[in-house]
Formats: C-alpha cells, structure tokens, sequence
C-alpha cells in the first residue's frame, strides 16, 4: 500500500489555525469513526501543539480528506488549501519517518514526538480505522525511529533553556534524588524546569514568586512549597539548586544573602542558573566558593554546541531514513508480487493433478509403470512449457529484447546453457 499523508505544521499554519484543527484524545475516536463514515477507508489521526496530519492509502482522493477537516473542524476549505501539505507515496513514508525520529519537529530531535505517533496508531487502531495497510506503515516507521534513536545522538543533548539548566544540574549533583531545588519565578520557562527536575527525581522544589497564589498552583503539581520573594533568605540555605527567571528590573539575589547561605550550609555547595534578563542574582555571586553560577549565556553556548551536535546527527538519522523507506517499498513489492506467484503455482498445479489423473488411469488399464512414468514426465514438462515459450517467440518475433534477457534471468539461463 502507498501513503498519502496530509496536514499542517508549525512550518505552515498559525497557532489559531493550528488551535482549530488539533484533536484532543477525547475527540480522537469520534473523529476517527466521522472520517472512517465519510469514505475515508483507513486513517490515523496524529494530533500535536505543532502539527496535525493524517495518514491513509495513497488511493483515497486529497479533497475528500480536506473537505472532511473542513466539516470537523469548522474550517474554510480554502483556507485549508492555502496552507495545507499532502505527500505521497515514498514521499509520504519518508515523512511519517521523519516526523517520528524528531526531524520535522519545532525543536529538532525532540524525543515526545515518537510518544505522540504510536498513541496515533493506538487509537486508530482501538477505533478500528488502521487495518493491515497502516499497521505495516506504522511497524516500519516506528522500527525506524528507533533507529535513529539509539544509532544516533540526535536527542541526548538538550537545547531548550529549561532542559539544559537542568541538565547542568546533574553534573553538578549526580543524584538529584538527595537535593532542593528553589525555583524563583512561576513562568512558563520555571515550570519547564521543574517539570524536568521532577522527571529526574529531584528530592523537593520550592516555588518561590511575587504572587503566592501562582506560585501554589505551580508548587502543587510537584508537590512542593510556594513561598513569596521576600522568604527565600529563609529557605536559602536549604536549596542545593537555584534556578531564577523572572521580570524583575532589578537582581533579586545578592552577594550578600547567598553568602550567609553558604555559612549556613557549612560550604556544602550551590549551584545556580540566572535565566533572566535583565539578571535575578548579582554577577558577583560567581566569586563567591562553593557557587557554581551560570547565566542564560552560558547556556545558549550549550544549546548552540548541542544543535550542532544534532545536526549532525539529523544527517545520520537521514541515512537511516532512507533505508527504511527502501525496506519497506522493498516490502511492497514482495507482497506485490505474491498473488503472481499463488496465480503460476496455482496453474502448474492444475497441470500436475490432471497429468497425475490421466498416469494414474493408464495405470489401472495395465500400461507399462515405465512408459506411463516417461509419458508423464513428458507431459508435464511441455505443458509447464508451452506458455513461456510461446510468449518468447512472440517476444523475439516483436524485437522485444527486453523480455527475453528478462526470461534469461527469470529462468536462470548461463552462457552456456544458450550455446
């Protein structure tokens, strides 16, 4: 089966047309079964913040699958039109694969990607829209992201801000299953990272912030503490880790204050990450021992180092790509090529049990075993025969060169066998 493959992404549509066409897993099932009522035999639905697309076989008609999005979605088709894309084919392999190993993503190599496909899969498969056409599909792109997962680095360096704080963090403190972390800020940047300290098993957070009740509403997704600004040289000298992003105009840790932390800590040491701008902890913080602080600098310098490490990396993952698309077309042409072959054996089969009937019978009327055994040895191999032969004379008599020195390695004929 060939693919048609057929959506929008972050590349080409606005978060608002965006917004209208994203499936939440709810939605997911009936949306599936409307498309499955309106002709579109098999389809999966992958549905993210940064794209939606949908897979069926290449046979179904483009404007079917645009015309449907429309009337789900409650979207002009002319405005689908202008901004969508659809890919076909091997085509539409290569980017189903792709999109799985990280390549087509916001931020190249993003590892929730390959999540997000097989929950595709699952729920077209639980809702009954992917049959045997799009499970093949989906087992090779799968096999092949995780190629590209574990042949490549492609998503072991990180390159968002939040990430790479925390990922410094654990160089720092190898199990942050024993350490504090203080989050100073109740933004989007400050819930990325306690997300992932939370992931890495970090032993608490405390949200400190100007607003308390944000801060709670943070806090209480990790089960934290939520303190205001003004209590942080209170807790201090408990936060092994310190990670700032705020608005403020002005440095909300000084010099002095992460001084009588230390003491308290008795030197254990500190490491901060000042993500904003303009800066929440004094540069001289840096000086004091003990105090391993970096800047949002510093950290873009990681993130720069690190997405051209994964570029390199995308260029291997292309190669792995590609090799998965020729084995499945591969795979295609195997399958295509199985009826032929049911179809010839069926025939020479038909042409054994009848010259098999006719040797048996001569046999119960006394024929010699011999001369029934040679009669049929005879029989057979002019029957089997007289096809082929027939059609190379009509290919030789055409000038059809091509089918003979096909026939030649069809029927494994040597040099010397034509001499």
């Amino acid at each position: 089966m060939t693919l048609l493959a057929l959506g929008i992404n972050h590349n080409t549509a606005s978060v608002a047309l965006r917004e209208q066409l994203a499936f939440s897993p709810e939605q997911m099932e009936p949306a599936l079964l409307a498309a499955h009522r309106a002709g579109i035999a098999e389809v999966a639905i992958l549905s993210t913040c940064n794209r939606t697309e949908l897979y069926t076989p290449a046979d179904t008609n483009p404007d079917t699958v645009l015309q449907w999005i429309s009337q789900f979605c409650g979207v002009d088709v002319s405005e689908l039109g202008r901004c969508h894309y659809q890919k076909q084919g091997e085509e539409a392999i290569n980017h189903m694969m792709r999109v799985a190993a990280g390549l087509d993503s916001l931020v190249l190599g993003e590892p929730q990607i390959l999540g997000q496909m097989k929950a595709c899969y699952a729920h077209a498969k639980e809702s009954g829209t992917a049959g045997a056409n799009l499970h093949e599909v989906f087992q090779r792109v799968f096999a092949t992201a995780k190629r590209v997962r574990t042949e490549t680095t492609i998503g072991q360096n990180p390159v968002s801000v939040a990430y790479a704080a925390v990922t410094l963090a654990q160089q720092i403190f190898s199990d942050l299953k024993q350490d504090t972390a203080l989050l100073i800020g109740a933004g989007e940047t400050i819930e990325l990272v306690a997300t992932h300290l939370h992931n890495q098993g970090v032993k608490s957070i405390i949200v400190a912030n100007r607003s308390l009740g944000r801060a709670a509403d943070l806090a209480d997704k990790f089960n934290g503490q939520a303190i205001l600004l003004e209590e942080i040289p209170e807790v201090l000298p408990r936060a092994d880790i310190v990670i700032s992003s705020t608005a403020s105009p002005l440095p909300i840790l000084g010099k002095g204050t992460v001084e009588k932390a230390l003491k308290a800590r008795k030197r254990k040491p500190m490491f901060m990450v000042d993500i904003a701008v303009p800066r929440d902890i004094e540069e001289q913080v840096a000086n004091l021992s003990d105090v391993y602080l970096y800047t949002v600098d510093d950290l873009r310098d990681v993130i720069q180092e690190n997405l051209r490490s994964r570029q390199e990396a995308a260029e291997q993952a292309a190669s792995i790509i590609e090799e998965g698309v020729q084995a499945y077309i591969h795979g295609l042409r195997v399958q295509d090529s199985a009826s032929t072959i049911r179809a010839y054996r069926r025939k020479a089969e038909d042409v054994r049990d009848n010259e098999l009937e006719k040797a048996l019978s001569a046999l119960e009327a006394g024929g010699s075993p011999e001369d029934v055994v040679k009669q049929l040895a005879r029989n057979l191999t002019n029957k089997l025969l007289h096809g082929p032969t027939t059609k190379i004379r009509q290919a030789s008599a055409e000038g059809r060169t091509d089918l003979i020195g096909f026939s030649h390695e069809l029927f494994d004929l040597n040099d010397q066998d034509l001499s």
